[in-house]
């Protein structure tokens, strides 16, 4: 029985795991294996909580170790990727000769840091079926696949524009620390009136990754910011 109840924290520390062999890829540059190494962690990271739940496994140890595998696997590969797509730009590359440019690539890791503060906050806070702020996870998948978006809809000369590559990386970590209430993506009932917003973006979602595959990973996670701040609007 005691060995069923380490099936979550073996869960997590593959998760870790498989962060730490995306960062590796990520350092390299081969973002195709970083994705894939992350969307194997983001697997445990789903399924350690599920057995969690499934054996009643209540642990603050695990908590603990959840938060810490995410800061690897999610913040920290999200910070590389962007990093190398800032050291790529056209402005670092023709100004590389000037200190102060070429440290700008390092601006990358604020997403690191906002990760580590948005789950340490996660850790203190109250039980809640909204998240405050984007969950690190969903974040992840947004700037992990970026390159694959890029890449599919031959956006590399917009994306070589070092404003739009900062104005991600700000707009990443401001939503990661944000107490703006996101859905989560657990539904209680089939009722549409109550839950609008995760139908479309389950059908959106649906349509999206049929047409496009990984390439709609980073236009999905758009959507689900978009449609949360119209929840505050409307």
């Amino acid at each position: 029985m005691k060995l069923l109840n380490f099936i979550p924290h073996l869960l997590t520390l593959s998760n870790l795991f498989f962060g730490c062999i995306a960062v590796v890829y990520g350092v390299v540059g081969d973002f195709e294996k970083l994705a894939l190494f992350v969307s194997l962690g983001l697997i445990c990271d789903f399924f350690d909580g599920f057995f969690a739940r499934l054996l009643k496994v209540d642990s603050k140890l695990g908590i603990q170790l959840d938060s810490l595998s995410d800061l690897v696997t999610f913040g920290m590969t999200s910070s590389i990727v962007m990093l190398n797509l800032i050291g790529n730009s056209s402005f670092v590359i023709e100004n590389s000769s000037s200190f102060l440019i070429s440290h700008i690539p390092y601006i990358a890791f604020l997403i690191t840091l906002s990760s580590s503060f948005r789950l340490a906050k996660f850790n203190i806070s109250d039980i809640s079926t909204d998240f405050k702020g984007l969950p690190t996870p969903a974040n992840a998948i947004f700037i992990v696949f970026l390159p694959e978006f890029i890449e599919y809809f031959q956006l590399e000369t917009i994306f070589e524009n070092i404003f739009i590559l900062l104005v991600i990386v700000c707009l990443s970590s401001f939503l990661l620390i944000s107490n703006l209430n996101m859905f989560s993506l657990k539904i209680k009932n089939l009722r549409f009136n109550q839950n609008k917003a995760l139908y479309v973006l389950f059908f959106s979602s649906v349509i999206l990754f049929a047409s496009i595959g990984l390439s709609s990973l980073t236009i999905i996670i758009t959507i689900y910011i978009i449609l949360n701040l119209l929840r505050i609007v409307v």
